[in-house]
C-alpha cells in the first residue's frame, strides 16, 4: 500500500540473480502485469573487446545523502520546467527559480560558472562543449542524409502539460505493476526538439543507436575535411576508404558498440548496483512529508522550492512523469541510454575530426516548427559530447534516471 517492494519478493530476486538460473528468475513474483526488463541479460558478454564483467564503476550516491537529495531536486525541477523552450531559458522566471534553488543545495554537482548554476548551465552536461551554443546538439537538428533523401529532424512529441502518475492512486498502480492508467496525448504537429518534453519524448521511442547512426550520416555528409587525420586512407594516393575505415565500417561499429554497452550496463544494473528510480524516491518524499512513513532522506530533498509548486498543482509530492508507464522496469544505475552514448560517441570521435567546425549551425525557435541560424563556431567534438549529454539527460527530464546514472553510464560506455 506504500509502493514498497515486498521483502520476500526482493529476496527471491536477489537469490535468482546470484544463481543466474532461468528457473530461479522464472520464480520471481511480480506485482502485476508489467514484466522485469531482461535481468538475464546481466550475464551476457562480448567475445571481442573487454569483458563487461571486468569493468567497474563507483557506487551511486547513497539514498540518505545530500548528493542524492540534490539529484532528486534537479529531477523535480526538470519535470516542472519541461514545457519551457530552451531558447527562452535566459528570461523565464521558472528557470531562474530552479537555478537559485540548485545553488542553495549543499551537494549539487551539476555544471556551474563562477556565479553558480545559471540559465546557461542548468540541466546541461559536464563535458567540453556542453555549455557552448544551443542546449540541443547540432546532430539532433541538422538534416540527416538518409541515402538519397535528406530527412528533417522534426519528431512526434507530446502536448504541453501532459504529465503522468501525479495522483497517488495512479502512482501506486504503476508501482504495483499495473498497465498505465491512460495513454499520452500526442501533439498533432511534428516539431524540432525545442523543450525538455520534446527531448524526453525523443528518448522515449528512439532505437538504441539511432542518434549516433544519424550523427554518423551527418558527419559523412560533411566530406573528407571532417575525417580524422589519422585515417590511413587520407594519405593514400590511389584509393579511398570504404569497407575498411569508411562509411560502412563506422556505421557497423556504432551499432556494435551500442550492443556492447547494453551488456555492460545490464551487468552493472542487475548484479551490482540495483539503484532505485526517481519515481520511487518521489514516493518516499510524499510519504515522509505526509507522515505516512519515515525514510532516511536528507532535508535538502524535503525543503526544495519546487515541492510547493508540485503540491499546489497536483496535491501530492510525487514526481510528475513524462511517460505514462513511468520508469523502465530495470534498475537505474547506470542509464542504458547514457552507456550507449559513451560507447557510440567514442567510435564517432575515432573516425571524425573533433576540431572540425560544423557549417551553418542552427537552433530551434520556441515552438519547434522551424530552425534559425546560430551565430558562433561549434565543433564536432563539442557537439558529440553535447549529443551524449542530451540523450542521457533527456531521460532525466522524463523523470526516469538520475544525473549520476548519465555521467557514470557515459564513462562506462567510453
Amino acid at each position: 500500500t506504500l509502493g514498497e517492494v515486498v521483502p520476500s519478493a526482493y529476496h527471491a530476486l536477489r537469490q535468482a540473480l546470484a544463481s543466474g538460473q532461468q528457473a530461479a528468475l522464472n520464480a520471481v513474483p511480480l506485482g502485476g502485469v508489467t514484466k522485469l526488463t531482461n535481468p538475464q541479460a546481466a550475464y551476457a558478454y562480448q567475445l571481442e573487446g573487454a569483458d563487461s564483467h571486468h569493468l567497474g564503476m563507483p557506487a551511486a550516491p547513497a539514498l540518505s545523502s545530500a548528493w542524492c537529495a540534490a539529484e532528486m531536486t534537479e529531477v523535480y525541477w526538470r519535470a516542472w520546467t519541461r514545457d519551457i523552450a530552451f531558447i527562452d531559458y535566459d528570461t523565464h522566471p521558472h528557470i531562474a527559480a530552479a537555478a537559485a534553488d540548485l545553488n542553495a543545495l549543499s551537494d549539487y554537482r551539476g555544471p556551474r560558472t563562477a556565479s553558480g548554476v545559471t540559465a546557461g548551465t542548468i540541466f546541461r552536461g559536464v563535458t567540453p562543449g556542453d555549455l557552448t551554443g544551443p542546449f540541443i546538439s547540432q546532430f539532433l537538428y541538422l538534416d540527416i542524409p538518409f541515402g538519397g533523401t535528406p530527412m528533417p529532424q522534426r519528431y512526434r512529441t507530446i502536448m504541453a502539460g501532459d504529465n503522468h502518475m501525479t495522483s497517488y492512486s495512479d502512482w501506486l498502480a504503476v508501482q504495483n505493476g499495473a498497465a498505465p492508467p491512460r495513454a499520452a496525448l500526442f501533439d498533432p504537429s511534428h516539431r524540432y526538439i525545442s523543450t525538455g518534453r520534446d527531448l524526453a519524448e525523443f528518448v522515449h521511442h528512439d532505437f538504441s543507436f539511432q542518434a549516433y547512426q544519424s550523427a554518423a550520416l551527418i558527419l559523412l555528409g560533411f566530406g573528407a575535411a571532417a575525417i580524422d587525420d589519422n585515417n590511413p586512407y587520407k594519405h593514400y594516393a590511389n584509393q579511398n576508404s570504404f569497407v575498411t575505415f569508411g562509411g560502412p565500417m563506422v556505421l557497423d561499429l556504432v551499432a556494435r558498440a551500442a550492443m556492447s554497452a547494453f551488456k555492460a550496463a545490464w551487468y552493472q544494473k542487475w548484479l551490482v548496483h540495483r539503484r532505485l528510480r526517481p519515481e520511487a524516491y518521489g514516493g518516499l518524499v510524499h510519504h515522509k512529508i505526509n507522515g505516512s512513513a519515515n525514510y532516511p532522506l536528507h532535508p535538502d530533498a524535503l525543503n526544495s522550492a519546487v515541492l510547493p509548486l508540485i503540491q499546489g498543482a497536483y496535491g501530492t509530492s510525487l514526481l510528475p512523469m513524462a511517460f505514462p508507464e513511468g520508469c523502465p522496469t530495470h534498475p537505474a544505475y547506470p542509464a542504458g541510454h547514457a552507456t550507449i552514448a559513451g560507447a557510440c560517441v567514442t567510435v564517432l570521435k575515432a573516425f571524425f575530426k573533433e576540431s572540425y567546425t560544423i557549417p551553418n549551425p542552427v537552433q530551434s525557435n520556441a515552438d519547434g516548427l522551424s530552425l534559425m541560424p546560430f551565430n558562433g563556431p561549434l565543433t564536432v567534438g563539442g557537439e558529440l559530447n553535447k549529443l551524449a549529454a542530451n540523450i542521457s539527460h533527456g531521460r532525466d527530464t522524463a523523470g526516469v534516471p538520475w544525473r549520476t546514472d548519465g555521467i557514470g553510464g557515459r564513462l562506462l560506455g567510453e
